[in-house]
C-alpha cells in the first residue's frame, strides 16, 4: 500500500488531478471532463483514475470554482439583509459607478433585491460610540419576514460595526437562536474594516455563497469518506493558501479564484527551483486565460477584486488578470466584419466542434487541431475519442473563412493570431503597464492549451523565454499539493501614528495570531513550520489611498512583541520612499492592521518528476506531421515530451506531446530539457 496526496482543480471544461506518491515520489496525472451542474462527479472520477482505494489517500486538496461560478451565473442562495436604518441601499449604490462609463443608464442588479433588505433601529458612531442600541425585537421581526420570503441565508450589515461590533453581535445572537440553518453572519465577523460598501458587499456575497459552497463541499466530503477516505480534506483560498473545509464553509467568499491561485503558487515554486525568480504565468484552460506576475519570487496580492461588475470582494487574493480566451472560446465575425474570440465558451459540454458533441461553432482548440498543432488521434483528457478534424475545418470555413474571404487554413491561423493578441494584451497589463520589463521575465504557460501559444507570447510581448513545467495541463492541481495553509485577518485601527498605543496594537496582533494558530491546529494538517506576517495600511494625513507597510515583528514563545511608533514610522517612510521616491512632512496615520498566520507544508522534491536516466531522444521520436505556421506548411518533428532526456535540445518546428498538454515549438524557436524535466523555450538566435 502506498500513501498518496491528491490535488484536484475543477475548471470550466476539465477537472485536473495531480497525485503524488509520498513513498516513491512519483507523480500521476488525470484530466477528465468537468461534470455539470454537480462538479463532484468529475472530481471523484478523476481521483479514481489515480488510486485503487481511497483509503490510500492521506490528503486531498481542492481548488474550486464553485463559488466563482455561482457569482458569475447568479446562482447563489436566496439571501436576506438586515441593516442600519438609512443604509438599505448601500449594496445598490456601490461607489456610484456604472457598468458602462459613457451612457445614460446602468443595468446593475444587486444579488439581494430591495424587498429583502430590511432596516432596523441601531446606530454606532465612527468612533465606536453606541448612539442607539440595536432593537433586538425588530431584528427578530425582520428575520420572520425574510424567512417568509424564502431566504436561505441572512447577513447583518450595520454601519460602523468595524469600530464597535456590539450591536451586530447582539443582532446576530438573536438571529442564530431563531434561524433554521447555520447560514447567518455579521459584517464584523467577515471583514471588520472601514468603508461600508466593501464590507457590506463582501459579507453579502459570503452569505449568498454559503449554502451553495457548503452543500457542494459536504457532498464531496461525504462521498470521499463513503469510499474509505480518512485523511485531511483542504480547500485552496484565493490568497494561494489552503484552509479547512469548516473554514471554507464559513468563509466561502475566500474561495473565489482559488483554482487559478493554486496554479500561480505551483508556478512560483517550479520557477524558483529552476532558477527563475521573475515569472509571468499564463493559465490557458478551456474557458479563460489567467495571467499573473511573480517578481523576485513573490506573488502579488491584491486586497480586493470585482468578480463581476458591482460584486466586490475585499479579501487578500493573488492578483490575476482574466480574459475569455481559452481553448473553448468561440470564434465569430461580428456585424462590422471583425474577427472576435470569446467571451462565450463551448465549455466541456458540448465542447469544441471536433469533440462531436453537437457544437457547430469553431473554437480556438478547433483552430489548433486544423493547423496540425493538436493531434486529433490523441486528444487531451480521458473520455474523448478521436477528434473530428474535418468537422472543425468545415466550421472554421463556414463561420470565419467565408465571411472574411479566407481559406480554412488561413482562417484557422487568424483565429489563433487574434487569441494570441488578446493574451499578449493581458500579459502587457500585468507587466509593461506596471513598470516591469518582460525581457527580464520567463513566461510559464500552463493549462491544457497554454504551451501551444508560448512562442507567440515571446514574439508579441518580448518575453525572454518560456518555461513549460513537467505537467502543464495539471499545474493548478499540483499547486493544491504545494500550497501552504494561510489565514488572513484585518482590523481597522484608525489612529494617528503619533497617538497610537503600541500595546493596544500589539494586543490586536496577538488576537489575530492566536486565532490563526487555533485554525491551523484544528485543520488536521502537518506543518514544517509556522510564521506570522504583519502589515499596516498607512497614509499621510489628507490622503485617501493607503500603502501596505510590512512590519518586522518578533514572536517569542508564541507572544508578539509590539513594534514601537518609531519602528512603524521608519517602515512606513521606507515603503513610501520606495514607491514614490520621497516622503512628506504630513503626520502619518494607521488605517488597518493586516495579519497572516501561515503554516508551511512540506514541499516535494521536483527532481522526482525528472525524466528517467535512461531516456533518449530516439525513444521519444514519433511520426512527423505537417503543421501550418506563418502561412505555410512545415514538417514538424513529433516527440513524446515525457520521454525526452535531461539536456535534450530540440529545434523547431516541433510538437512535444504528453497526456495533459501539447507544446508547439515554432520554426524560429529551440527547446531544451532542464534537470527537472521542464522545457525551456527560447529564440534560436539567442542560444
Amino acid at each position: 500500500m502506498s500513501r498518496k496526496m491528491i490535488g484536484v482543480d475543477v475548471g470550466g471544461t476539465f477537472t485536473d488531478v495531480f497525485a503524488l506518491d509520498l513513498d516513491t515520489g512519483r507523480a500521476g496525472v488525470s484530466k477528465v471532463p468537468t461534470t455539470r451542474p454537480d462538479q463532484s462527479g468529475g472530481f471523484l472520477d478523476g481521483i479514481r483514475h489515480q488510486v485503487d482505494s481511497f483509503a490510500d489517500v492521506v490528503s486531498v486538496v481542492h481548488g474550486t470554482t464553485a463559488g466563482t461560478n455561482a457569482l458569475l451565473e447568479r446562482k447563489g442562495a436566496k439571501t436576506g439583509v438586515i441593516t442600519t436604518a438609512g443604509f438599505r441601499d448601500v449594496l445598490e449604490m456601490r461607489r456610484r459607478d456604472r457598468p458602462r462609463t459613457w451612457g445614460l443608464r446602468g443595468d446593475f442588479t444587486p444579488i439581494v433585491p430591495r424587498e429583502r433588505r430590511i432596516e432596523v433601529p441601531e446606530r454606532v458612531l465612527a468612533d465606536g460610540t453606541v448612539e442607539t442600541p440595536v432593537d433586538v425585537d425588530a431584528v427578530r421581526e425582520a428575520a420572520e419576514t425574510l424567512r417568509a420570503l424564502g431566504c436561505e441565508a441572512v447577513v447583518v450589515l450595520f454601519v460602523n460595526a468595524f469600530a464597535n461590533p456590539a450591536n451586530e453581535a447582539a443582532a446576530v445572537k438573536a438571529l442564530r437562536a431563531a434561524w433554521p440553518n447555520p447560514h447567518v453572519a455579521a459584517s464584523h465577523e467577515i471583514l471588520p474594516e472601514i468603508r461600508e460598501f466593501e464590507r457590506f458587499s463582501t459579507t453579502a456575497l459570503n452569505g449568498y455563497l454559503q449554502p451553495e459552497v457548503a452543500g457542494y463541499l459536504d457532498r464531496l466530503e461525504r462521498a470521499l469518506k463513503g469510499d474509505g477516505f480518512g485523511g485531511e480534506f483542504l480547500i485552496v483560498q484565493s490568497n494561494g493558501g489552503v484552509m479547512s473545509v469548516d473554514t471554507a464553509c464559513r468563509l466561502p467568499v475566500r474561495t473565489a479564484l482559488s483554482g487559478p491561485a493554486a496554479g500561480v503558487i505551483a508556478a512560483g515554486y517550479i520557477a524558483t527551483e529552476a532558477g527563475y525568480d521573475n515569472v509571468i504565468t499564463g493559465d490557458m484552460g478551456g474557458t479563460s486565460f489567467d495571467v499573473s506576475l511573480i517578481a523576485g519570487g513573490e506573488t502579488v496580492l491584491s486586497p480586493q477584486t470585482s468578480i463581476d461588475f458591482g460584486l466586490v470582494v475585499r479579501t487578500p487574493m493573488i492578483e490575476i488578470a482574466t480574459i475569455g480566451a481559452g481553448g473553448g472560446s468561440i470564434a465569430s465575425v461580428d456585424a462590422g466584419g471583425l474577427l472576435q474570440i470569446g467571451p462565450e465558451s463551448a465549455g466541456s459540454t458540448p465542447g469544441p466542434v471536433a469533440y462531436g458533441r453537437g457544437n457547430d461553432r469553431p473554437t480556438v482548440t478547433d483552430a489548433n487541431i486544423v493547423l496540425g498543432r493538436i493531434d486529433a488521434d490523441q486528444p487531451l483528457g480521458d473520455g474523448l475519442g478521436k477528434l473530428d478534424r474535418a468537422a472543425a475545418e468545415a466550421a472554421i470555413l463556414e463561420h470565419v473563412g467565408k465571411p472574411l474571404g479566407l481559406s480554412a487554413m488561413d482562417a484557422a491561423e487568424a483565429i489563433v493570431r487574434v487569441a494570441n493578441s488578446a493574451m499578449a494584451g493581458a500579459i502587457r497589463l500585468v507587466s509593461i503597464e506596471r513598470g516591469f520589463d518582460p525581457e527580464r521575465f520567463a513566461f510559464m504557460p500552463f493549462g491544457g492549451g497554454g504551451a501551444l501559444h508560448a512562442g507567440a507570447m515571446i514574439e508579441e510581448v518580448g518575453i525572454g523565454r518560456a518555461l513549460v513545467p513537467r505537467y502543464p495541463g495539471v499545474t493548478s492541481a499540483m499547486g493544491c499539493v504545494i500550497a501552504d495553509m494561510r489565514q488572513d485577518f484585518v482590523q481597522t485601527v484608525g489612529a494617528m501614528l503619533d497617538t497610537l498605543e503600541p500595546a493596544t496594537l500589539g494586543a490586536q496582533m496577538q488576537a489575530h495570531a492566536d486565532e490563526g494558530q487555533r485554525l491551523l491546529d484544528t485543520a488536521g494538517a502537518d506543518f514544517a513550520e509556522r510564521h506570522v506576517k504583519v502589515e499596516l495600511d498607512m497614509a499621510y494625513l489628507g490622503q485617501t489611498h493607503t500603502v501596505a507597510v510590512p512590519l518586522d515583528v518578533r514572536v517569542i514563545g508564541g507572544r508578539i512583541e509590539a513594534p514601537s511608533r518609531e519602528a512603524i514610522r521608519t517602515a512606513f517612510e521606507a515603503t513610501y520612499r520606495g514607491l514614490y521616491g520621497r516622503t512628506l512632512a504630513n503626520p502619518a496615520r494607521v488605517l488597518n492592521l493586516r495579519t497572516a498566520v501561515i503554516g508551511t507544508r512540506e514541499k516535494f522534491d521536483l527532481s522526482t518528476l525528472a525524466p528517467a536516466p535512461d531516456a533518449t531522444v530516439e525513444t521519444a521520436e514519433r511520426t512527423p506531421r505537417q503543421v501550418y505556421s506563418g502561412g505555410a506548411w512545415h514538417e514538424a518533428r513529433v516527440l513524446d515530451r515525457l520521454d525526452l532526456p535531461v539536456g535534450a535540445v530540440i529545434d523547431g518546428p516541433a510538437i512535444l506531446q504528453q497526456p495533459d498538454a501539447t507544446i508547439f515549438v515554432e520554426p524560429w524557436l529551440r527547446a531544451e530539457i532542464d534537470r527537472f524535466g521542464n522545457v525551456v523555450i527560447s529564440r534560436k538566435d539567442r542560444t
